[in-house]
């Protein structure tokens, strides 16, 4: 039995779920997400609790049970308190400021660069610590987000240069030969 598919998911009170077939609407105070799991699992919800049972012990229904038990879980988790990653700025006059909703970003390019949030998707610019917080309720969609952001300007190996995850190590090199 998968680890993660056997565990039940806790829905907490502010949520709202709504299960037809493999059709599952969660409704929280973040927002609302749906989606529709393949037919082969079979999901259930009671006792404030979605639990996700296979039919078999088919090489393909283990790898679909722990996956759709851990989207679910995504989803109770994103409409109930949501989903953050967090962007450093690294670099001489590189800086990301907000113009309305759109990130601005100023990295080094003859031109700013300008993101706009999709639906659902928010951006918070602390310049005093360099980082930018991308926030929203879908957490695939806050990944994504953020990678784009990243791929801007990803940070270089010898001076560190760019836009990097918080948490990311950036591996340094040398530089020249007859430089220590």
């Amino acid at each position: 039995m998968s680890r993660i598919g056997r565990l039940p998911v806790e829905v907490p009170g502010s949520v709202e779920v709504k299960i037809k077939g493999t059709n599952v609407r969660i409704k929280g105070p973040k927002g609302e997400l749906q989606h529709t799991f393949p037919a082969s699992m079979d999901i259930e919800f009671k006792d404030n609790q979605i639990e996700v049972k296979r039919p078999s012990d088919e090489r393909t229904h283990r790898a679909l049970h722990g996956m759709t038990r851990a989207l679910i879980n995504n989803m109770v988790i994103g409409v109930s308190t949501g989903f953050e990653k967090i962007l450093e700025i690294n670099g001489v006059g590189y800086r990301a400021e907000l113009n309305g909703k759109d990130l601005v970003l100023n990295v080094g390019y003859s031109h700013p660069v300008i993101i706009e949030p999709p639906q659902g998707i928010e951006f918070d610019v602390d310049m005093k610590v360099r980082q930018i917080k991308v926030m929203g309720y879908d957490k695939q969609v806050v990944g994504h987000v953020a990678a784009n952001i990243r791929k801007v300007r990803p940070p270089e190996p010898y001076k560190g240069k760019g836009i990097k995850y918080l948490d990311e190590k950036i591996r340094r090199k040398a530089g020249k030969a007859g430089k220590v």
